[in-house]
């Protein structure tokens, strides 16, 4: 039975309930569920609906909704098939089934919509659609697999250090596919079917658009999901990090070391445990006397300070208790309330709980932001479990199978929200994950614990495409791998190089990792004149980045962030570094790629430049 309720088509078939509506401009949100009713309290990655109301016209059992560029068609059967503006079919379900009317006569008897009752009273779902040969699909997220080109690829829908969920696809045949469920589950892209699953998930929920170009399909996506802020002026300098600088004077001899020698630098980092224990998120005194004025130095240098919040509450934290009795943190379903054994054994805040996040930003606010410090380093954002029993843990938004994936969106939102409250309107903050929507509350992402080879170097082109691709504009790595790397070693200084030729055009700028020999503690020497003069002197070079005019390829920030035209953010970091660039050149291409605003959907413009500076001449090459 067919119906129209304020704006949107459903469908009562039997046990399921089915929505479609208009989501945002030519975009289209399709739920589905076998229980009684769908559950309209959630819209998770979506921002809330908007004023667009989608044109429907009934015929008897079938039906065809309208927003914009995109088109749905409701088959007598139920069948969904998605149509271009030109309507041409761009995406449809897959059912095989020799009883329905319209769908390929099948006796395998496989539906596209998939509600399989599971423990509790939800479902295992399966969502399932047609392959299209010759069809390429991008996004998805950060994975290490070195795919960038998707098809043939099956995905693990669930965060993990080095590994972030965005499940935003982008495909070739011109839509664009949010699978808006926060559930662990899988995404299939197989030659003959493609398959998105949950493991626990009371129904379907997707957002489709379709657009003539990659660029309008990325728009459409952005204003349902959110834009990133733009980018503060001294994030898109040079940041020095190492594993951990052990006390003030440490790294405040590093920090003059830079200013001494003449290098720029914008921002320096006091990673983790600079605290008496996880959970406390202050520094300890013992080590770190005086932050205030530690802040105010660094300032005069012109270099911010970032500090790493982690969310583990150690059991012996002064704050673990209080938090414990007000329901503010993980809990386990069975066996010992642990959710990380690391240094202590430790339980993370629950960030899906509003309390939770007011709690660690009051605590943030009053340690170390009343101090001076206006950017926090968001780490284990995952959160990475010392075992990842998915089925074993609980938010306050349901259990980590059903919810578990949206954790870093609420991390992030407790510290940006915290910053606008403070006046800030350009908050952004470091983390290592995020997931889709992320990107509306600052979330400037890393890929994680990484290797130090040149194959875990080339993964990192393709995670940072598709993290650009997935609605995550803010992206980069640990300029030279985090785990290992010998700085005396001459190969690895090849890579050191190598990288850094990468991450001078990556949005973020930043040497990062544990080095060896050094200790897993606090790592071995990770400063820029640490790897051999002859690296240091290709590094410090101005000369080394001349082949390559951020102006001429536009990368001023009137481009990046489309309406602006202040100073270019790349252009000032080359400036900083002694290089002499020709703003005029830029002028032509600004007009030309207006539209390609941050503000309104994401930054490609870095990302479509990855890898193309390893071909300056100027440089020695890889073996």
């Amino acid at each position: 039975m067919l119906s129209k309720h304020d704006g949107a088509l459903i469908r009562q078939s039997g046990p399921e309930v089915l929505k479609i509506e208009a989501w945002g401009k030519n975009g289209l949100r399709i739920r589905a569920t076998a229980l009684a009713a769908l559950d309209e309290s959630r819209d998770w990655a979506l921002l809330p609906k908007g004023p667009e109301r989608a044109e429907i016209t009934v015929e008897g059992e079938s039906a065809l909704v309208r927003n914009g560029d995109i088109a749905a068609r409701l088959s007598p059967s139920g069948r969904i098939s998605f149509l271009n503006k030109a309507g041409e079919v761009i995406l449809e379900e897959r059912w095989r089934n020799r009883d329905v009317p319209g769908a390929t006569y099948n006796s395998t008897n496989v539906s596209a919509r998939e509600f399989r009752p599971a423990v509790g009273g939800t479902y295992r779902l399966a969502y399932r659609f047609e392959a299209s040969e010759g069809e390429k699909l991008f996004g998805m997220g950060q994975y290490q697999d070195g795919c960038l080109e998707l098809k043939g690829c099956v995905l693990e829908l669930a965060q993990r250090n080095s590994q972030a969920s965005v499940p935003f696809l982008l495909s070739s045949r011109g839509y664009g596919l949010l699978w808006n469920n926060p559930a662990i589950g899988r995404a299939s892209f197989g030659k003959n079917f493609t398959e998105f699953s949950a493991e626990r998930s009371p129904q379907l929920d997707i957002w489709v658009t379709a657009g003539a170009t990659p660029a309008l399909i990325e728009e459409s996506y952005a204003s349902v999901t959110g834009t990133v802020p733009m980018m503060p002026e001294f994030a898109m300098g040079f940041w020095q990090c190492k594993l951990r600088y052990k006390t003030q004077d440490e790294l405040m001899s590093v920090a003059r070391e830079y200013k001494k020698r003449g290098l720029p630098i914008s921002v320096i980092v006091s990673d983790f445990f600079h605290w008496p224990m996880q959970g406390d998120w202050k520094f300890d005194s013992r080590y770190w006397p005086d932050p205030e004025g530690m802040v105010k130095e660094l300032a005069a240098m012109g270099i911010e300070l970032m500090v790493s919040i982690w969310p583990t509450v150690d059991k012996r934290s002064e704050n673990f208790k209080e938090m414990a009795e007000k329901g503010l943190l993980v809990r386990s379903e069975r066996g010992i309330n642990t959710t990380m054994d690391f240094m202590g054994d430790c339980i993370f805040f629950d960030a899906t709980n509003p309390k939770a996040r007011e709690f660690i930003w009051a605590k943030a606010k009053k340690n170390y932001y009343d101090k001076g410090i206006k950017i926090f380093w968001l780490d284990e954002a995952e959160p990475e479990f010392s075992v990842y029993d998915y089925d074993n843990y609980r938010y306050s938004s349901g259990s980590v199978l059903e919810t578990g994936n949206i954790y870093p969106v609420g991390y992030a939102q407790a510290f940006y929200e915290g910053m606008v409250k403070e006046g800030r309107t350009d908050a952004i903050n470091l983390l290592r994950c995020a997931w889709a929507g992320s990107q509306r509350y600052g979330a400037l992402v890393w890929s994680g614990d990484i290797d130090t080879t040149f194959e875990s170097f080339r993964n990192q082109f393709a995670a940072g495409l598709n993290m650009g691709l997935a609605g995550i504009p803010w992206w980069t790595t640990d300029i030279g791998g985090f785990g290992g790397g010998d700085p005396a070693d001459p190969a690895y200084r090849e890579l050191l190089v190598r990288w850094f030729q990468y991450g001078v055009f990556c949005p973020l700028f930043r040497l990062h990792g544990v080095r060896s020999p050094g200790g897993a503690k606090s790592g071995g020497p990770n400063e820029v004149w640490s790897f051999g003069d002859e690296a240091y002197g290709v590094i410090k070079d101005p000369h080394n980045y001349e082949g390559f005019d951020p102006a001429e390829v536009g990368l001023t920030r009137s481009i990046v962030i489309g309406k602006h035209s202040g100073t270019g953010g790349l252009i000032e970091r080359f400036r900083s570094m002694g290089i002499s660039v020709d703003r005029s050149r830029a002028v032509p291409l600004l007009e030309m790629t207006r539209a390609m605003s941050c503000r309104r959907k994401r930054d490609l413009t870095n990302c479509e430049l990855m890898g193309i500076y390893l071909e300056n001449e100027s440089l020695p090459k890889a073996a």
